[in-house]
């Protein structure tokens, strides 16, 4: 089984881009997309996409559609070629031909799959049947734990807080069914129903596994969750990195949870030599240990059997399937029919496989000069940042000193790893499809446990190149672009310079900018939480950030849904510096510095326009409540228009004037990078 990982320390932030290409163009700008009965100056997002929306309905199998939709499709196309290439000539045994080739024919044998029925968990839940005492639950939790599956909490490798060169082990808070905390405390009338549906899916799966009293199992599941939950931090307190570091010798942690062994845990990875790590959420393991304790053994079984189902149910046969779809795709997300097994099989291969499956996708899409090429818009916009500390008004020269430091020394990692995981002791066949899972699944556990104490491997990727998406690592001051990411339209060499700056130059920016949001800019030039600000340009800081909440805070994406500006604060630091990043690169260029109209569109109008068009996206409501309410991005309208309405060349390019919408009032626009 696999249970989804959320990482400890919420600390790389990936941009996470969500916007299609319209009617198969895929160079330059569609004026087929905008919609010019709205004005740029009410609503930017409206002017730029509206035409785009209306002719293109978000397919049934979705719960939105984007440009890294439409980016994500073509790659699917790819891949699925690759596989299925594979599939059918797997070649000499252990080589990645037969691995990849292996994981997917297991993957689309559906015959096999509902013939095999529940078999695959059959020991697992024998052994769940067996517990007899608080005790054999810890014990078995540990086992699970030990294996790679996050049960009860999540359990990895990351760079010590305070000195980044070595790698760590962290054990935070998990345990959830449902995507965040607060889902399990709203009191509002929709957060009870969803609770509601969410307790008849837990029966309706623990229905499937055969059990004759799934109701009152899956009430108990609700209520163990809950106390959970209760015990665990709310995201926008997990933003800040000192409440996931609490470092605790075994011996202090085993006093913290007398009910479960870090010495035993320790010795069952295979890491007796271990001495310390953090317990990155005290209160929370404390809560859990208690749990442990006086929960009925019962009831603890009811929610093992629960994680088990929960974890494996789509790699299973059908009904399982189709349960988990109904409950997690069409309740939660809104979509209205299950993606093809091709597609679902291929989303596995890239957990499992996902580099061995890189090589082959890179060698296809990104020859070695694209990365070239990239690399120089990364220098651009280096200099255009430097630049802009430079003029910081607000910023003393010391502060600057330690911020051009942290610009200098950052990493740019494009298209692929410079060394690709080494797959040798992961063993898959053609024999079982949840099997393949868990060996994938313990393969990354051992390698995650390997690195407790060791120097952290900075040739290390957390995305495969056939992601669509970017992030930035403070811990390793990098920025990272898969291959994916940089495909036109975002980054197109036959399309004219604001474009190019305007697409993927923004979100360059963007992850540039996240070494300097409130959480990045807690960390240093070498990657350590530490300190390097004035006192004084840090509370202006603060109060330049302040501003940027209230201005997110106002925003209603859906019934009376307000965005969390402080759980947002973030991503909109960096669309804001990004976006400012990218347009004095821009500036910089010859096209950047002349008036010369293309398509009657000067070249800042189509600077703008092109990163609006990269945040075309439609959602259905259902996404939109699970976006607003558990992730750190707000939706992509808001990520349009509230950058550029802070920004005054958007205003001079489209002559927006005062009470205009998109020219916010000068005592509130928010400039911080």
């Amino acid at each position: 089984m696999r249970f989804t990982k959320s990482r400890i320390l919420a600390l790389s932030f990936v941009v996470a881009t969500t916007a299609a290409t319209a009617h198969g163009n895929d160079h330059g700008l569609d004026a087929r997309n905008f919609d010019t009965a709205v004005s740029p100056c009410q609503d930017f997002f409206e002017y730029a996409n509206g035409g785009w929306l209306k002719s293109n309905p978000i397919p049934a199998e979705y719960s939105l559609w984007s440009l890294d939709s439409e980016i994500n499709e073509r790659n699917l196309s790819i891949l699925r070629n690759i596989l299925g290439n594979a599939a059918a000539h797997p070649g000499v045994p252990d080589s990645a031909t037969q691995k990849i080739g292996d994981f997917y024919a297991a993957a689309m044998d559906e015959t096999a799959i509902d013939k095999a029925g529940i078999l695959p968990l059959k020991n697992d839940l024998a052994t769940i049947a067996a517990l007899k005492s608080p005790a054999d639950v810890a014990s078995l939790i540990g086992a699970w734990q030990a294996r790679g599956e996050d049960v009860l909490f999540d359990f990895e490798a990351q760079p010590d807080l305070k000195d980044s060169i070595k790698d760590i082990a962290y054990a935070g808070q998990g345990g959830l069914g449902l995507p965040d905390r607060d889902y399990y405390l709203r009191d509002d009338a929709k957060s009870k129903t969803l609770r509601a549906q969410y307790q008849a899916h837990v029966a309706r799966m623990l229905k499937l596994l055969g059990d004759a009293d799934a109701k009152t199992e899956a009430a108990a599941v609700l209520a163990l969750e809950t106390r959970l939950a209760r015990a665990s931090l709310d995201r926008v307190a997990l933003r800040d990195p000192a409440n996931s570091y609490h470092i605790y010798t075994l011996k202090d942690a085993d006093a913290k949870t007398p009910h479960f062994s870090w010495s035993g845990f320790f010795h069952n990875v295979g890491r007796d030599d271990v001495r310390s790590f953090s317990l990155a959420q005290p209160d929370f393991f404390v809560a859990a240990d208690k749990a442990l304790a006086d929960a009925p053994v019962a009831q603890w079984q009811a929610y093992l059997r629960w994680r088990l189902i929960d974890a494996d149910a789509t790699y299973l046969g059908k009904d399982f399937v189709a349960a988990d779809f109904d409950f997690h795709g069409r309740i939660l997300r809104g979509a209205k029919q299950i993606q093809p097994r091709w597609k679902r099989a291929i989303r596995s291969a890239d957990f499992a496989v996902g580099e061995l499956l890189g090589q082959a996708y890179v060698a296809q899409v990104f020859p070695p000069e694209a990365k070239q090429r990239a690399l120089v818009l990364v220098n651009n916009l280096k200099l255009a940042m430097h630049a802009r500390i430079e003029r910081l008004g607000w910023m003393s020269a010391a502060t600057k000193q330690a911020a051009y430091a942290k610009l200098d020394t950052l990493v740019a990692k494009i298209g692929y790893p410079d060394k690709w995981r080494d797959y040798a002791k992961l063993e898959i066949s053609r024999n079982s499809y949840v099997d393949n899972m868990r060996a994938a699944t313990a393969f990354e556990a051992r390698r995650q446990f390997a690195k407790f104490d060791h120097p952290v491997d900075r040739s290390e990727w957390d995305m495969t190149p056939q992601t669509v998406n970017a992030y930035y690592n403070p811990m390793g001051n990098e920025i990272v672009f898969p291959a994916a990411q940089l495909l036109p339209p975002y980054f197109d060499a036959k399309a004219d310079d604001a474009l190019n700056y305007g697409g993927i130059g923004s979100v360059i920016g963007h992850e540039m900018t996240h070494g300097f949001d409130d959480q990045g800019s807690q960390f240093d030039a070498k990657g350590n939480l530490a300190d390097w600000w004035t006192k004084a340009d840090r509370a202006e800081f603060e109060a330049r950030t302040a501003k940027l909440v209230e201005q997110f805070n106002a925003y209603v994406p859906v019934d009376d849904l307000h965005i969390n500006g402080k759980l947002t604060l973030g991503e909109n630091i960096a669309d804001l510096g990004g976006l400012l990043i990218a347009y004095d690169a821009f500036k910089l260029t010859p096209q950047g510095k002349s008036d010369a109209k293309i398509d009657g569109l000067t070249p800042d109008q189509r600077f703008f326009l092109a990163y609006a068009q990269t945040w075309r996206t439609a959602q259905r409501p259902e996404q939109v409540r699970l976006q607003v309410q558990s992730n750190e991005h707000a939706p992509a309208k808001f990520r349009t228009n509230g950058p550029v309405s802070d920004v005054p060349a958007f205003a001079h390019a489209f002559a927006c004037k005062a009470g205009d919408a998109m020219q916010r009032p000068a005592s509130t626009i928010v400039n911080i990078w």
